[in-house]
């Protein structure tokens, strides 16, 4: 979980500020709700020469760059701020700026921009049940995994467990979650290349032919089945260690541009 906190498109994009030989942490956001415009906000510094400046545009867009400076909020927080898109809209942007006569750029010059993607708010009602469902599918779908190598009498009820967990929280919640977000409930095939719905939908059938196969009452012979179970865990395993995110919902602006209204043009994929 933590693996998954860490990684993938939406999450902030961290490093330092180096300053009279202290570093100063910044955590720059790669998503954000389409409730208002993303504050980009970095460290700030007292009584030194300091200024940092956002530039921007539209991602995978001719768009020309827009420059703002960064400027000290009513919190007291040194913040430039993105304009707001629709659903999926993403924005790309970088920061320069001087500290003290030393200038700096975010990213290093050369790497890419980083970029940001928006969503539509989703509930907590939806959001919090689907995440504890999905915590719930890693820790007994391992443990069925575990038991398969080592106690198989155990390994039915653990992945009836895991896969009534994945159904609900992965094949029930996250559509749900999908659909508040994006506005669509399943982007993965066929109707799309989303990398989460499937992820989802990989691991799903997987586990639903290993709990078909080992059925619920025990065999004589239990090696296939233990296979079975075995397989499914590992899949699954492999499956957390991609991204979340990854290929996810992203708005075509070229179609918006055209008239189409930004809920008919969003695309899944590598875009």
């Amino acid at each position: 979980m933590v693996y998954q906190r860490s990684t993938g498109p939406t999450y902030e994009y961290r490093g330092y500020l180096d300053h009279d030989g202290e570093s100063y942490k910044y955590e720059l956001l790669r998503s954000h709700e389409t409730t208002n415009g993303a504050k980009i906000e970095l460290p700030y510094f007292e009584n030194v020469n300091y200024s940092a400046s956002l530039h921007y545009k539209r991602y995978q867009t001719k768009d020309s760059v827009t420059t703002v400076d960064f400027q000290l909020d009513e919190n007291n927080q040194f913040v430039a701020q993105l304009p707001v898109q629709p659903a999926a809209g993403k924005m790309e942007y970088f920061i320069t700026g001087m500290i003290d006569g030393n200038e700096f750029s975010i990213p290093e010059r050369g790497k890419n921009n980083i970029v940001l993607r928006y969503k539509d708010p989703v509930s907590n009602y939806i959001l919090i049940p689907h995440v504890v469902m999905m915590i719930i599918v890693i820790i007994f779908g391992i443990r069925a995994g575990l038991s398969a190598i080592f106690d198989h009498s155990t390994m039915r009820k653990w992945t009836a467990i895991a896969f009534s967990a994945m159904t609900i929280g992965g094949m029930i919640l996250g559509p749900l979650v999908q659909k508040s977000a994006f506005g669509e409930y399943w982007t993965g095939f066929p109707l799309g290349g989303d990398f989460t719905d499937n992820k989802m939908l990989i691991m799903w059938v997987v586990w639903a032919l290993a709990l078909a196969i080992i059925g619920f009452k025990p065999k004589k012979k239990e090696t296939v089945s233990k296979i079975a179970v075995l397989t499914a865990s590992v899949v699954m395993t492999i499956v957390y260690l991609i991204p979340h995110s990854m290929g996810g919902s992203t708005l075509d602006y070229d179609q918006v541009d055209q008239g189409i209204d930004p809920k008919e043009a969003i695309t899944t994929g590598n875009r």
